[in-house]
């Protein structure tokens, strides 16, 4: 069984397609500056070369049609006709309190997708684009929604509603809802089997550190808690997001720099983070040569990042009255090392002790905690496409 696997951006979309009997990737690939000038694809089919395609490509239907193309190619292909696609499985960033699980796509979904769009306006759109493209490409083809929120449902409601007035929740949504979900499952599920414990016993933190960065309290297999919130503004510094932030700077940085809504959006979402602080760059290999060379705001600019981490750490091994594992995983929590431990030192406390020694790998899994640590530390590459791919198998 063949699964596509498709993860649609506003000017991007990535693909991958994966034979489920061994969970192996067939073809792969990144189309860019979809409706811009200079749109191409990056493919790759296991044990081919990588080939470009360099076409206008206007809309996200163009670009599926190219790939679709592209994986039946004679050449560079993987496959020998589309009929050898069993299903598709789509990511989507917001399913808001409509779904707490992937489903399986129909009228009545594609409705609540759409009824989600206030939720995630720069998110849920070019998702749904991608599912209509499909839908029309392959129309008898099974397609499945497998949603970033969904993992976070089962979070208890006294850590996810804010301290607002209770009707603006129940009039419009606004609560904590936590992204990454599909990363979080995966490598908490991950941890389970390199432990050898069944899930249900352990009370895992999960690191998911890259230019977007979230942190999450899973108890039991299920996510109690998680940094992100409403959007995924909330929680971590990351590479160009606040973060948390007092709520009142906002009405003072308008009224003092006589911004709008649409300039504070722009601030808080592409003009801060770690980008903000060090005046440098939103790429932390560029922070850590920076920092190396004696540049104090792009050390300033880890040492924030850093704490918000530890911070959201020990306040989630408080709230699960201890922890078993701490995972890192995305760009930052997969390759750099000297974040690893920036992070864990000083949590000695809590039982976290990484050996130095082991903690010098890049993008594999291991266990770098020392052998007296009371909580274990791994390494875990995330494999949301796989995640995605195994719900829409089991759905389809």
């Amino acid at each position: 069984m063949n699964i596509l696997v498709i993860n649609c951006g506003s000017s991007s979309l990535k693909y991958q397609l994966i034979d489920m009997k061994e969970e192996k990737v067939l073809a792969k690939g990144l189309s860019e500056r979809i409706g811009i000038e200079g749109s191409r694809i990056k493919h790759k089919t296991t044990g081919k070369d990588e080939v470009i395609i360099e076409k206008p490509m206007e809309n996200h239907k163009v670009v599926l049609e190219l790939v679709l193309n592209a994986l039946v190619d004679s050449e560079y292909g993987a496959i020998k006709s589309m009929d050898e696609i069993s299903a598709v499985g789509h990511r989507v960033v917001h399913g808001g309190e409509k779904f707490a699980t992937s489903v399986k796509i129909d009228d009545e979904v594609m409705k609540a997708l759409n009824d989600c769009v206030d939720l995630a306006p720069l998110h849920n759109p070019p998702n749904i684009m991608g599912i209509e493209a499909c839908k029309e490409l392959m129309p008898n083809t099974p397609m499945v929604g497998v949603f970033d929120t969904a993992f976070h449902q089962t979070m208890p409601k006294s850590n996810y509603i804010y301290p607002l007035p209770y009707e603006l929740y129940e009039k419009y949504g606004v609560r904590k809802y936590g992204f990454h979900g599909t990363s979080h499952k995966y490598v908490s599920l991950k941890t389970a089997e390199i432990l050898g414990k069944d899930i249900k016993d352990l009370k895992i933190i999960t690191c998911h550190l890259g230019n977007g960065a979230s942190v999450c309290a899973v108890e039991n297999g299920k996510s109690i808690d998680t940094s992100m919130g409403f959007t995924p503004l909330e929680g971590l510094a990351m590479g160009t997001r606040t973060g948390d932030l007092d709520p009142a700077i906002i009405p003072f940085l308008m009224d003092k720099e006589k911004l709008t809504i649409e300039d504070v959006n722009n601030l808080l979402n592409k003009k801060s983070g770690v980008l903000g602080i060090s005046g440098v760059s939103s790429d932390f290999r560029d922070l850590e040569e920076a920092a190396e060379k004696g540049n104090e705001r792009a050390e300033l600019a880890l040492d924030v990042f850093v704490n918000r981490v530890k911070k959201y750490i020990g306040a989630y091994a408080v709230l699960m009255g201890g922890a078993d594992a701490i995972v890192f995983t995305a760009g930052i929590g997969e390759n750099s090392a000297e974040m690893r431990e920036k992070i864990c030192a000083g949590l000695e406390n809590i039982g976290i002790e990484i050996d130095s020694e082991k903690n010098n790998i890049r993008g594999k899994e291991a266990v770098v905690s020392k052998d007296s640590s009371k909580v274990k530390i791994l390494v875990v590459p995330t494999n949301e496409e796989l995640m995605i791919a195994r719900d829409t198998k089991e759905l389809a």
